[in-house]
């Protein structure tokens, strides 16, 4: 683990930013990365090719401002896993060993998921009693965000590895959203104990009785955005499908609003003299307000952003990654697995 996780004595080793990673890549992630250091008082380093990255830094006068690790390959957005194998020398590669390294703080990334979690696990090694990774993603619930996970990084889990996943979001909200016992709860399609497949009705009993765990039950696709619990623990299947129904839905709610409002006079009016929630819960909504999602269990912390993010959700992503930093979340994982962790079979 870097030695500067959680260092709040010190000061902050950069993010690294993985420039050539994401739909939008490199322009909108040099502008993310220009305006964390400028807005939010951020250290970035970005990693890639250098001469784009120049050129961009250049256009925004920032040349002079942030400074580039060069990369000589890019995992291109349909690249799956072994992407990472065959390009041991990518931005993301590069990023990874920067922080296995001590020479950054994190890694930000909106490059292709499967090879962004397949290159954190191979260059920063998963911390110990932590055979897989999850990705971890806030839901807008109120007063404080729900915790869901895992998100994608696992398709097809064992019951133990979803008791894993609890301690991984307990200590996610512990020290990321300093709640005192988080509330945890298992995703499936009803409510009741004995609802859901194999792995759900095993996974259930083992939650029930897991050490640290405030377990508090099932919950079905209609509870994920109402607050019931503060950590929700799933597959990597099942997680990533709920997550991306969930922001389909989003856009069309507010697609929809859009046409209503713009449809008479009235409606105009009336939106005006609401303005400020209507920005308030597109802001809250958002996904790039959160920054992305956070790839839990490694030696070192990675966020992996919206691959359709702009700079506003890079820089976003930029604030994230050191907040963890600074909360010494990873840290905070090592010790709860460290305390609870039973050895079970989870291949």
């Amino acid at each position: 683990m870097p030695d500067n996780e959680g260092d709040t004595g010190s000061e902050q080793a950069p993010i690294a930013l993985d420039a050539m990673g994401g739909d939008h890549a490199p322009d909108e992630i040099v502008a993310g990365a220009v305006h964390a250091v400028r807005e939010r008082g951020l250290s970035v380093v970005l990693v890639g090719a250098p001469r784009p990255l120049h050129e961009a830094l250049t256009r925004h006068g920032a040349a002079s401002e942030i400074p580039i690790v060069r990369a000589e390959e890019a995992l291109a957005m349909d690249e799956g896993a072994l992407a990472s194998l065959r390009r041991p020398r990518s931005s993301i590669a590069v990023a990874c060993h920067l922080v296995r390294r001590g020479d950054a703080s994190a890694v930000v990334s909106a490059g292709s998921t499967a090879g962004v979690v397949a290159t954190g696990r191979l260059r920063l090694r998963g911390l110990t009693g932590v055979p897989r990774p999850a990705i971890a993603v806030m839901l807008p619930t109120l007063p404080h965000p729900t915790i869901l996970l895992d998100a994608g990084a696992n398709a097809e889990v064992k019951p133990e590895m979803l008791v894993q996943f609890a301690h991984l979001g307990v200590a996610y909200a512990e020290a990321g959203l300093n709640i005192r016992r988080p509330r945890v709860a298992l995703l499936t399609i009803g409510s009741e104990a004995e609802k859901g497949n194999k792995l759900v009705k095993r996974a259930h009993e083992l939650l029930s009785t897991a050490p640290g765990v405030e377990f508090t039950g099932n919950v079905e696709g209609h509870d994920l955005l109402t607050g019931v619990a503060d950590v929700i623990v799933t597959d990597g299947f099942t997680g990533n499908v709920a997550l991306k129904t969930m922001e389909g839905a989003v856009r069309y709610a507010f697609g929809e609003l859009r046409e209503a409002i713009a449809s008479s006079t009235t409606a105009k009016i009336g939106a005006f003299l609401q303005r400020s929630r209507i920005r308030d819960l597109h802001r809250r909504l958002d996904s790039e307000h959160y920054g992305g999602a956070v790839l839990l269990g490694l030696n070192g912390t990675v966020v992996i952003a919206h691959g359709a993010a702009r700079a506003a959700g890079i820089s976003a992503a930029c604030d994230l990654a050191s907040t963890l930093v600074r909360q010494g979340v990873v840290t905070r994982i090592s010790e709860r697995i460290a305390t609870t962790h039973r050895p079970h079979r989870l291949w």
